[in-house]
């Protein structure tokens, strides 16, 4: 049964995807079921399908995905639209109802924004919004972090990777300035499971173990070890930063106010995190690829 019309729909500019509704007002569906348990009316939809109990489930947690999209949007350049960060993200929440296992011990919310944040990357990386000269420059600044970090052995400052790269802390931290956003897509392109498990996100660790074979859940096991140390051996500044980010859900502005910084300075942090996290996984990767 259809949602009531004087719900607005929102606009939609995905490549050629029809429009989804994200619900901003109480619909008379929404007041039916409203009251009941949440678990019991996902275990009825699960063995339903009932469209009606769908409705209910997006205009639930239409909310989050703006929430995602708001946070997204932070780390994004101008010509990147919020408006359209909340269209990529409808979809992600579709797909996160029905994928959602009421069984498996972890909350709706939890799950939707994993799938909210990884449909909205994945839109943008089909689109290639990245400019090529700014992905190499990203490309450039991981290596040296990487190659750095390899041969002494230790996290290396600001100064060591300017050094390294001919140019001084201020026009480095101007570059990862520049280089933020591509950090957030970063996050989506860690690890690969298997060809027919796709690619592992960096903090996506809740899939259902039902779409992944032995095999797959062993490694999957293995790369959350891996994710976790490499965390661990940031410098205790920048692990707060993702640690804030990803796991308590801050903005970067909310981080600042925590760290007693700037936001500007926030996002650097959280774009040299970010690239030694990705330059010591790919290393493991490549390692464990060559055994």
């Amino acid at each position: 049964m259809s949602v009531s019309s004087s719900n607005q729909k929102m606009s939609s500019k995905t490549s050629g995807k029809a429009p989804v509704k994200i619900y901003r007002k109480t619909s008379r569906v929404y007041e039916k079921y409203k009251n009941e348990n949440e678990k019991e009316l996902w275990c009825r939809y699960r063995s339903t399908a009932n469209p009606e109990l769908k409705a209910f489930f997006v205009e639930q947690y239409s909310a989050l995905v703006k929430y995602v999209a708001g946070k997204i949007a932070i780390g994004m350049p101008q010509n990147v639209e919020f408006e359209d960060l909340v269209s990529y993200g409808s979809f992600g929440l579709l797909d996160a109802i029905e994928k959602f296992d009421p069984e498996r011990e972890i909350k709706f919310k939890t799950y939707a924004m994993t799938r909210i944040r990884g449909a909205v990357f994945d839109e943008l990386r089909s689109i290639d919004w990245i400019p090529r000269s700014i992905r190499q420059k990203a490309k450039q600044v991981e290596e040296t972090i990487s190659m750095l970090e390899n041969k002494l052995g230790h996290t290396v400052d600001d100064e060591d990777i300017a050094k390294e790269m001919n140019l001084s802390v201020d026009d480095l931290n101007s570059l990862l300035t520049k280089i933020s956003g591509t950090s957030m897509i970063s996050l989506n392109d860690i690890w690969y499971l298997g060809e027919d498990n796709g690619e592992m996100s960096f903090i996506e660790t809740i899939e259902s173990s039902a779409n992944l074979n032995p095999d797959s859940l062993i490694e999957k096991e293995e790369v959350k070890g891996i994710v976790i140390e490499a965390i661990q051996n940031l410098p205790e500044k920048e692990k707060k930063v993702i640690v804030l980010y990803y796991y308590e859900d801050l903005t970067l502005k909310e981080i600042g106010e925590v760290l007693d910084v700037t936001e500007s300075r926030i996002s650097q942090m959280h774009t040299k995190a970010i690239m030694r996290l990705r330059g010591k996984l790919m290393c493991m990767k490549n390692a464990l690829k060559n055994q």
